[in-house]
């Protein structure tokens, strides 16, 4: 115990008390419950119910036991500390908690028990005092005093939990009763959390059976047998009371809270939901986020970043029918007219031209005899046919659809979509060109920045001069051709 430093006392129950101390070591705060009877060996200690049960839970809902301690016969809980339990915390509101805030803490309650009766036990000793609690965002169940094992074979004593939250079996001092009493004490609970007041103030255990029968109404016969049963033993006579609806009596109630609470209230024990059972009713169906503060974080943080990394179907990008004209071929326009401005050739390289995944398809580099060499000559048929058929073959476009024959028509609404070209191809493109005259070029040339500066010498072509034979014809109409198949996809 030198490892811990005592602030104050926080409690003192039957069996203990309940000290707040701060580790020397790491600074953290802790809940010490210090047992008043005497324990003079590690094996007594182990015997203790508390002990074993809190040695094999481990929940976000239920209190965490750090450690056990045995010092000069004395024996110490070393327990997580929590700020205050449901009682102070109910007791210190001006108002009533939003259905939301209720729904949260019974959740956590639930899953608390649900994990306490699937590994065996069963609490015996609910009550908002024995409910600890962070604000309301995070509730435990502490106290395991007076928990059992469900495997555990009755009798068992009569006296358990306190009076206003002990279910009817109990109260008619049955011996043979289980997890179901847990059961009947959170929906006591939740109805107290909801009007911040007792549902069944008895002052005695008769009492509180006529306080119960105001509220539900007589048990019939049919319904709880076993009740009657043991009502008889103990001499008791039922009181004739007509069921007052839970509705009047907590009016911020949903319907769907009302029927859980109604559902958990229920005059036989085989009747009332388990934990689990009641954790899937529609009243926590409502797309709340319910849980640990911790929980409900993990829980939200996915579908956030699911929203950020989806793309909305309506602004799905839809391919053109013609893609945009390259950088490269824009810059290399002005090269292209000082070239043949100076009378030279001028070859395009493969980092202009758009076939570059030509390479990455067959694997290899762009054969340079492939590309069309722009010169004063007129470049061989072959090499213009094999452009084509190739550029046909391995070009991908998009919204391009390989078409195996097309008409001379066609050529003028597809002119931009292949490089190679063909005599009618150019025949075609020749006739369009000439009817359209040179005004129509010299603006064609200004809208694609073809146009040099004033200062610049600009030679005479004979792309555009009309010349009445055919090979003169062909021949310019060619050149022109080549000159603008920079720009041509």
């Amino acid at each position: 115990m030198n490892r811990y430093t005592t602030i104050k006392q926080l409690g003192d129950g039957t069996y203990g008390s309940v000290l707040l101390a701060r580790s020397t070591e790491s600074g953290e705060l802790v809940a010490i419950k210090k047992m008043k009877r005497k324990f003079y060996s590690w094996e007594e200690c182990m015997n203790l119910r508390e002990l074993k049960s809190l040695r094999k839970l481990n929940h976000a809902n239920v209190i965490k036991l750090k450690e056990v301690i045995r010092e000069n016969d004395h024996l110490y809980f070393v327990f997580e500390y929590m700020k205050e339990n449901l009682y102070q915390l109910m007791k210190d509101r001006n108002k009533l908690f939003p259905e939301s805030t209720i729904r949260n803490i019974m959740y956590q309650i639930l899953q608390g028990l649900a994990f306490i009766h699937k590994y065996g036990f069963f609490h015996r000793d609910l009550k908002p005092e024995n409910l600890l609690c962070m604000g309301p965002e995070l509730v435990k169940i502490a106290d395991f005093g007076l928990a059992r094992e469900t495997r555990s074979r009755p009798p068992y004593t009569d006296y358990v939990s306190t009076r206003w939250y002990r279910a009817p079996e109990v109260l008619l001092r049955s011996t043979s009763y289980n997890s179901p009493i847990d059961i009947w004490a959170v929906g006591c609970i939740m109805a107290e959390i909801y009007t911040l007041r007792p549902l069944f103030p008895g002052a005695s255990e008769i009492d509180t059976i006529f306080k119960i029968c105001q509220v539900l109404g007589t048990p019939k016969k049919n319904d709880w047998p076993e009740g009657y049963q043991l009502a008889s033993a103990m001499n008791f006579r039922w009181p004739q009371c007509v069921p007052n609806n839970l509705k009047t009596l907590i009016p911020n109630a949903s319907s769907d809270g009302i029927q859980i609470m109604r559902d958990m209230l229920q005059w036989d024990p085989k009747k009332r939901p388990t934990a689990s059972k009641a954790l899937r009713h529609p009243y926590f169906q409502v797309g709340q986020a319910l849980g640990t503060p911790q929980r409900i974080q993990e829980s939200t943080k996915p579908q956030k970043d699911f929203q950020e990394k989806q793309i909305p179907l309506h602004i799905k990008p839809v391919p053109p029918s013609q893609p945009p004209p390259k950088y490269q071929s824009r810059l290399s326009s002005r090269t292209l007219q000082q070239s043949q401005s100076n009378g030279q050739p001028f070859k395009l390289h493969t980092f202009m031209v758009d076939s570059l995944d030509n390479s990455s398809e067959g694997g290899g580099h762009i054969n340079g005899s492939v590309l069309p060499e722009l010169s004063n000559k007129a470049a061989p048929p072959k090499v213009a046919t094999n452009l084509e058929n190739q550029n046909t073959k391995n070009r991908r476009r998009w919204g391009h659809v390989t078409k195996t024959a097309k008409s001379s028509d066609e050529w003028d609404d597809l002119q931009d979509l292949d490089i190679g070209s063909s005599n009618t191809r150019t025949e075609v493109k020749n006739e369009k060109h000439r009817a359209i005259g040179d005004g129509l070029c010299s603006s064609f040339e200004s809208i694609l920045d073809l146009k040099e500066d004033s200062s610049t010498a600009r030679p005479v072509h004979s792309s555009f001069s009309r010349q009445e034979t055919a090979a003169s014809r062909r021949t310019s109409a060619k050149q022109h051709y080549l000159k603008h198949s920079r720009f041509i996809y």
